[in-house]
């Protein structure tokens, strides 16, 4: 019984991965969005939201997908052991299949001739993201607080007053 159940769970996973190739619709900005992300999240991928929240966000706030290439989201993912310096618990296959689907959708493919970043401050997309901001000179998952304050929450729309009107 409970090799047919871990069938059929590997089975889904695999397929959930395999069917993601197409990207999700691009939403307008002025679209609602779900848990306080930064664009809007289609149900499919919904799933795959809450486990990366649940997941990655249990110890420092969760980053958008966007702000790194698939490629540092699939090296991430597959190599726990080789975190920062920190060693991670292993995450089941059937909830790594899910957690793919939604990081592959939403991340961007790399620019040419970029070297998979690691992080934030290699990423081209978070320099250009905040091209007037003065960053502190280590930039961290951690350090998003001081101007996002609701990043904990996977919200990056919402700044703290200094920001608010800033260009």
């Amino acid at each position: 019984m409970l090799l047919m159940v871990w069938s059929i769970l590997l089975g889904w996973g695999m397929a959930l991965a395999l069917n993601a190739a197409e990207k999700p619709n691009v939403i307008a900005q002025g679209t609602p969005v779900a848990l306080g992300t930064v664009d809007y999240v289609p149900e499919r991928y919904q799933t795959g939201l809450k486990l990366y929240l649940e997941n990655c966000g249990s110890c420092h706030v969760a980053l958008p997908p966007e702000v790194m290439p698939t490629d540092t989201w699939r090296t991430l993912l597959l190599e726990p052991e080789q975190h920062y310096g920190q060693q991670l618990k292993q995450i089941s296959r059937p909830f790594i299949f899910i957690v793919w689907d939604y990081l592959r959708a939403f991340s961007r493919p790399l620019v040419q001739e970029e070297q998979t970043p690691f992080r934030l401050t290699q990423s081209p997309y978070f320099k250009a993201l905040h091209p007037r901001v003065e960053l502190p000179r280590t930039v961290n998952a951690t350090s998003c607080v001081s101007c996002h304050q609701n990043a904990r929450d996977y919200d990056y729309r919402t700044l703290t007053a200094e920001w608010e009107d800033s260009p």
